[in-house]
């Protein structure tokens, strides 16, 4: 493996500061692009992003920049780390040279006005295939050096096990699939049943309440991947049951911790004014919602957080809608 390889990570959230932080630690000359000076700075004159990842010390050789541009030609590989809704704004302007350049997704989500996923939004953008890496990973824990797994999914398996190799460490085993449908979709929607579950955690619904929207939120997630084209072993893996187990059960996810504070009563407008960090399920709920419509699929728990979030719905109306529904076979 080529140790002088220069990666770029475009976005100084939790997550890419976790990532960037891993890849320097092995030895790779990494940069962070940071919109928000303030985080540039601490990452910088601190070797802390105080401002998204307080607490960690980062590798002395991760450097923060600030012209995103400039840095892309620089660097063979480029990761993504920059929310769904933002990607296109982030990159419409920026060009690429050199066709061995890699780009690498981090983004969960559905964008609103095209209900394209990130790769297919960077896609169109570079003109390039686009390798996504996606799993059951609070950046937190990643920082922290504890265990975890993920998955790398993209069309060509010599760079998805090159990938494989750059992104594992000691702590972070890396598998690798051809599914970027699956790992996408199932990156997206669990956050939309990750707020579902906290909901029915803020109203004290119990734990078989929580048990079964987790279950249905699968078979959701499963039926619009079967349509846009995903493999269904995806959704059993890392990126698929991995990923929503832990984001729907965990106070540490900022999609199931929202669901709570709603469900608890609590005002979404202020909640949202209130978050450092972007909860995606919000937005991707009226993105999911709507191609569901549009590609005429059943998807009831994802139209019930977006008639609370974005249309006023009370949650135990919410709840009563989904329990009173007309009785129908499991797997269909």
């Amino acid at each position: 493996m080529n140790q002088k390889e220069k990666i770029l990570v475009a976005g100084a959230g939790a997550w890419g500061t976790a990532i960037a932080d891993l890849l320097a630690s092995k030895g790779f000359k990494t940069f962070i692009w940071a919109r928000e000076k303030e985080a540039a700075d601490s990452i910088n004159k601190k070797r802390e992003n105080e401002i998204f990842l307080k607490g960690f010390i980062l590798d002395k050789r991760l450097r923060a920049v600030s012209d995103l541009n400039e840095a892309v030609q620089d660097c063979g590989i480029i990761i993504n780390a920059v929310p769904t809704q933002h990607i296109r704004k982030v990159f419409e302007n920026v060009s690429i040279n050199g066709k061995r350049k890699i780009i690498v997704s981090l983004a969960k989500g559905i964008e609103l006005e095209t209900f394209e996923r990130p790769s297919e939004i960077l896609g169109k953008i570079f003109g390039k295939d686009i390798y996504v890496l996606s799993g059951p990973n609070f950046a937190a824990e990643i920082a922290a050096k504890k265990p975890a797994a993920t998955v790398i999914a993209g069309r060509d398996a010599d760079i998805r096990k090159k990938l494989q190799r750059i992104f594992a460490a000691s702590y972070f085993r890396v598998y690798e699939n051809e599914d970027i449908i699956g790992t996408e979709t199932s990156g997206a929607v669990k956050n939309v049943i990750a707020i579902a579950a906290g909901l029915s955690d803020g109203l004290d619904l119990g734990h078989n309440a929580r048990a079964a929207l987790i279950t249905r939120g699968i078979n959701e997630i499963r039926k619009l991947g079967a349509e846009l084209g995903a493999m269904d072993i995806t959704f059993m893996g890392l990126a698929g049951i991995g990923d929503i187990i832990l984001t729907c059960s965990s106070s540490n996810s900022r999609n199931y911790s929202l669901g709570k504070e709603i469900g608890k009563g609590a005002e979404i407008s202020k909640l949202l004014s209130e978050m450092k960090h972007i909860a995606e399920g919000f937005k991707t709920s009226e993105a999911a919602y709507k191609l569901s419509r549009k590609l005429g699929i059943e998807m009831p728990i994802t139209k019930e957080v977006y008639l609370v979030l974005h249309r006023g719905k009370k949650p135990l109306e919410a709840l009563k809608s989904l329990m009173e529904r007309q009785p129908k076979p499991e797997f269909k």
